[in-house]
């Protein structure tokens, strides 16, 4: 699989205009294209698993991100896959809605203490996965350098970047604490199945 020649080519002007240096220093400037574009590659790559958790969150197969990616389902899972050793039928995934950009991360924060963590999101809603731990979750600008920053801390993307920002939940090491029978402001009654 290869990028369209025109993303190919708006990739490689990025790249290159990065790094001024190259034709007035080229031995430095070689060094810095290969740092550079490594570091690329591992963006790109970050946002191409992203873009395949965001698939099977949506509900695609397995089979459909393979065809797409070109290879059998099997290599995409292995890939790509989580390796969850819960299966997919008994995973408690449930969406929260409506969410607004002022509302989503102290509402997700809160979810978190009960072990709610996001795993995917769209136009005011976020879907979010119980686990025994506690959660917290952040929203950066999309491209804001913080971001790789924060994941060498620990923060894992959620789906996909959703410009102009991108979304990330850590474990914070502490159990989960039992789910109240009522707190209606965390709007549990919009729990649901995605």
């Amino acid at each position: 699989m290869t990028l369209d020649d025109p993303l190919r080519d708006r990739l490689a002007e990025t790249i290159a205009a990065t790094l001024p240096e190259l034709e007035e220093h080229p031995v430095a400037g070689h060094l810095n294209l290969i740092r550079v574009t490594a570091q690329a590659q591992e963006d790109v790559q970050a946002l191409l698993q992203a873009a395949v958790s965001s698939a099977r969150t949506a509900g695609h197969s397995w089979e459909a991100i393979g065809q797409v990616l070109d290879m059998t389902r099997q290599a995409a899972q292995q890939r790509f896959g989580k390796g969850s050793a819960v299966p997919d039928s008994e995973r408690q995934v449930r969406r929260v809605t409506p969410l607004t950009a002022s509302t989503e991360i102290d509402t997700l924060n809160r979810l978190g203490r009960y072990g709610w963590h996001s795993v995917g999101f769209g136009p005011l809603y976020h879907d979010v996965e119980h686990s025994g731990e506690q959660w917290e979750h952040c929203r950066v600008m999309a491209f804001d350098p913080a971001r790789r920053a924060l994941q060498r801390e620990g923060w894992r993307p959620i789906g996909t970047l959703w410009f102009p920002w991108a979304y990330l939940a850590r474990p914070v090491g502490q159990e989960a604490l039992p789910m109240p029978s009522v707190e209606p402001d965390l709007r549990l009654l919009a729990l649901q199945r995605p």
